[in-house]
């Protein structure tokens, strides 16, 4: 089971221009509201038509501008899982199923209800209309009623978002269950880092209409290599960079010189560290003026700035994105207070190096 998509397709100011791969699994689309997740699935699904492109599904060929194929979304075999659902509203949960299972021919219409029903959780509720579920329930019919298509291609666009934490949670475990035994690719669009992490094998990061490379969710979150990937791993310290040496950057926001655990090339361009591998030390390292102390439920974060900063003339935006340095640590009784200098230390081998 596979998948290939190649798409351009411009619409006024905004322009998709994306290309991935992937043979099996769950591949997340991630990226900030507005990147073109959604438009992307549209394309796949034959909703929207790109300009230019080629999209095959399990070798079968959904659209190809240079041979002139663009195939019916109907004869696609895709499966779209929206926030809304979108179930119609005037059928039963057992109509909205049917609906589906009707078209299927060679299928014992009865027995692969029934079969449906128990397995999504939804016995008891096959009279019922999408008004009278809860937002889980509604969900939970959604799928059912995809997978009683068969799909070749599942896609899930931000199932989600419009749900309370709690049903979120729920319906995330029932997810992970169906994905897991669904034999084909999903495409699960998110702009929840921790959903896909929990969710996907392998994440497409999406920035303004443009794909990365795939790579999977344990690349991502421990070494991205572009700054925009790093934003959304949720890296929350960066600094321009500039290379000094083989295995040395400098820090160029920080003012300070970071030994590095990789080679550094000539295309990096900002440094990043998560917050949880900052360590603070005993007057080694660099120092830094605590600006803000915040306790959470099992963690401390401490907010600093570098005493190191070459340019105090910094702009309070750039000093907000750059300068300042966040450092997560477990809950301790001793911390530092606001004013206070401390000392920091990194590992090099948790300085990411990214590029553009």
């Amino acid at each position: 089971m596979s998948i290939y998509a190649k798409i351009k397709k411009s619409l006024g100011d905004f322009s998709l221009d994306v290309e991935f791969e992937a043979e099996g699994g769950v591949v997340g689309l991630l990226g900030a509201s507005g990147c073109g997740k959604s438009m992307t699935l549209g394309c796949v699904a034959g909703v929207v038509r790109p300009d230019e492109g080629k999209i095959v599904v399990n070798g079968v060929t959904f659209f190809d501008s240079e041979k002139k194929i663009n195939l019916q979304p109907q004869k696609r075999r895709v499966g779209m899982l929206f926030q809304n659902c979108a179930l119609f509203p005037n059928m039963t949960v057992e109509q909205n199923i049917l609906s589906v299972l009707s078209k299927n021919r060679g299928v014992n219409l009865a027995e692969r209800l029934v079969s449906l029903v128990v397995k999504f959780y939804l016995r008891g509720l096959e009279s019922h209309y999408p008004a009278q579920l809860s937002g889980g329930q509604r969900q939970r019919a959604a799928l059912a009623r995809i997978m009683a298509s068969e799909p070749a291609l599942l896609m899930l666009d931000e199932p989600l978002s419009a749900l309370d934490s709690y049903l979120r949670w729920q319906l995330e475990g029932e997810l992970t269950q169906i994905l897991e035994e669904f034999d084909g690719v999903a495409l699960y669009v998110s702009h929840n880092r921790r959903e896909v992490y929990r969710l996907c094998d392998k994440v497409c990061v999406m920035n303004a209409g443009r794909s990365e490379k795939i790579r999977t969710v344990g690349e991502l979150f421990e070494s991205p290599d572009t700054f925009a990937s790093a934003l959304l791993s949720g890296c929350k310290n960066y600094s321009r960079a500039e290379r000094t040496g083989a295995r040395v950057v400098r820090a160029v926001d920080w003012g300070v010189d970071l030994a590095c655990g990789a080679p550094v090339s000539d295309e990096i361009r900002y440094i990043g560290v998560h917050a949880h591998y900052i360590s603070l030390v005993e007057k080694s390292g660099f120092p830094c003026r605590v600006t803000r102390v915040v306790d959470d439920v099992f963690s401390t974060f401490v907010n600093m700035e570098p005493l190191t900063i070459p340019d105090r003339r910094l702009t309070e935006a750039n000093r907000h994105s750059f300068s300042s340095i966040h450092v997560q640590s477990p809950k301790r009784r001793e911390k530092p207070e606001c004013g206070d200098v401390v000392y920091i230390e990194i590992d090099p081998p948790r300085v990411m190096l990214l590029k553009e």
